[in-house]
C-alpha cells in the first residue's frame, strides 16, 4: 500500500518524527493509530512535575502595608467640602447684596434733596444712589473726559465737568454723561456746553474703586480711565463730591442728544448686579 505524498507532508508538519513513523506503518498494515497531535498536546501535565505546588497548598494571605492613603484620595475628600464651604458663603453674600439693593432702591424713591453748601466726604456713604439736585455754573475749561467707555457697541468717553456753586457753597464733580468718540473735541458739541446757571439733578455716588487692570490716569495728559474722585477734585479746585445727572429713559431724546452731542446721562436706577444665585447652583 502506498502512502499518499500529502500525508507525508503533513505530518512532517506537525514536527512528530517516531509518530509519523508508527503512522504510516500503520498505514501500510491497515491497523489504527493515534494522532499526532492529540497525543502531543497531552503529552505532558503541572501535576506530573514533582516540584510543582499548589494554591491549595499555600493559600494566600493578607500583607498589612503599612502605607497611608495618597495625596489623590485626599483631594478628592477636599473636593465635596469645598463645594460647600463655597456655597455656604454664596448664600451668605446673596443675603448682603439683597439686603444692599433694598436698601438702595429705598432711597431712590425719596424725595431729591438739595445739595448743602458744604458736604462732609465721610458722610456720602450714608446717602449713595440718593437723589439730589444742586444749583449752579458748568466750568467747561475744566473739562476731563474719562475713557474709552464702550455704549451700545461704540466708544465714547464720559464728560466730568465741576459745578461752581456761588456763595460759599462748594465747587462738585458732575458726571454728566456719555458722548461718542467723534465728538471728543468741544467745537464738535457746542450744543452740549450749557451756558449761564443750571440746576443739575442726579444721584450722589461713592468715589468709584479702580480696579488691578485699569491703567493709571495722566492728567498732565489730559487722560483719564476712571474717575478717581480725590485726583479730580485736587486738579479742579472742587471737594471731593461726585454726582452722577440723571434723565427720564426717552429713547427719542437719546438719539437727540447724541446728534446734538448733549452727553447722554444715566437712568436713576440701581445697577449692581447679583450673580450669586448662579454661583449657589455652581458649587
Amino acid at each position: 500500500m502506498s502512502v499518499p505524498n500529502i500525508c507525508l507532508r503533513q505530518f512532517n508538519l506537525g514536527g512528530c518524527t517516531t509518530t509519523s513513523r508508527w503512522f504510516i506503518q500503520g498505514l501500510r498494515k491497515g491497523r489504527p493509530f493515534l494522532r499526532c497531535n492529540q497525543q502531543k498536546r497531552f503529552s505532558h501535565s503541572p501535576a506530573d512535575d514533582p516540584n510543582f505546588t499548589s494554591i491549595v497548598d499555600h493559600p494566600p494571605t493578607l500583607v498589612k502595608t503599612g502605607r497611608r492613603h495618597g495625596p489623590g484620595l485626599i483631594i478628592l475628600a477636599l473636593i465635596p467640602i469645598t463645594a460647600f464651604a463655597l456655597g455656604t458663603w454664596q448664600v451668605q453674600r446673596l443675603d448682603w447684596k439683597s439686603k444692599l439693593i433694598a436698601k438702595l432702591e429705598d432711597r431712590l424713591i425719596r424725595e431729591p434733596l438739595p445739595l448743602p453748601p458744604q458736604v462732609n466726604p465721610d458722610a456720602i456713604s450714608e446717602f449713595d444712589y440718593r437723589r439730589v439736585y444742586a444749583t449752579g455754573r458748568l466750568r467747561h475749561d475744566q473739562e476731563m473726559l474719562i475713557g474709552p467707555r464702550v455704549r451700545e457697541g461704540e466708544n465714547g468717553y464720559l464728560v466730568i465737568t465741576p459745578l461752581e456753586r456761588e456763595g460759599n457753597a462748594s465747587t462738585i464733580l458732575v458726571n454728566r454723561g456719555w458722548i461718542p468718540k467723534r465728538l471728543k473735541r468741544q467745537a464738535d458739541r457746542k450744543e452740549g456746553l450749557v451756558n449761564g446757571e443750571v440746576t443739575i439733578s442726579g444721584l450722589l455716588r461713592e468715589p468709584w474703586k479702580k480696579n488691578f487692570f485699569t491703567p493709571d490716569n495722566r492728567p498732565e495728559l489730559h487722560e483719564f480711565y476712571f474717575p478717581d474722585v480725590q485726583q479730580m477734585a485736587a486738579l479742579t479746585g472742587s471737594q471731593p463730591v461726585w454726582i452722577e445727572e440723571t434723565m427720564e429713559p426717552d429713547l427719542l431724546k437719546v438719539y437727540d442728544r447724541e446728534a446734538k452731542g448733549i452727553p447722554i446721562s444715566r437712568i436713576a436706577e440701581v445697577n449692581l448686579r447679583n450673580n450669586h444665585v448662579q454661583y449657589i447652583f455652581t458649587w
